[in-house]
């Protein structure tokens, strides 16, 4: 949990399913790959990396749809069917959740951009890091270090 405790909260477009963040957002990021780029139908998905323990969905139940595993399950409001969260198979204690549905604007500003091998050629971000596909699982614990200390 944060030290200060602050609880970011969001919804789905409809505001039928809510959810909150007790902690601070580990990093934030946009992904270009062609998968989050058809589920958003956007240019890019914006996401913000957060503890599970500091997630919980407060009101719905969200349902799984688009990619239902072996390696992502996503998580959408049942009835209006916005994208809200992603939990990464063998990745238990983190939860990727939708950026721009929260009321936390700062979250919705890219600190790495992912897939940039599949972009939109006219697709630009803020990101500070770049990575043509994923970046290695080495590389995480130093952009989070960096991304708490901005």
């Amino acid at each position: 949990m944060s030290e200060n405790h602050e609880t970011h909260t969001g919804s789905c477009r409809c505001g039928q399913t809510r959810m909150e963040v007790t902690a601070p957002a580990l990093i934030t990021m946009a992904c270009h790959c062609d998968g989050c780029r058809k589920m958003t139908a956007s240019a890019f998905s914006l996401s913000a990396m957060v503890p599970a323990e500091a997630f919980r969905v407060v009101e719905g139940e969200p349902v799984k749809g688009g990619l239902r595993g072996p390696q992502l399950d996503h998580y959408f409001c049942p009835h209006c069917m916005s994208w809200m969260f992603t939990r990464i198979v063998g990745m238990d204690a983190l939860v990727n959740v939708r950026a721009s549905l929260f009321d936390t604007r700062d979250w919705a500003t890219p600190f790495i951009e992912t897939m940039t091998s599949e972009k939109l050629d006219w697709a630009t971000t803020p990101a500070v890091h770049s990575y043509p596909a994923f970046p290695p699982m080495e590389d995480f614990q130093s952009l989070m270090t960096e991304y708490a200390g901005r």
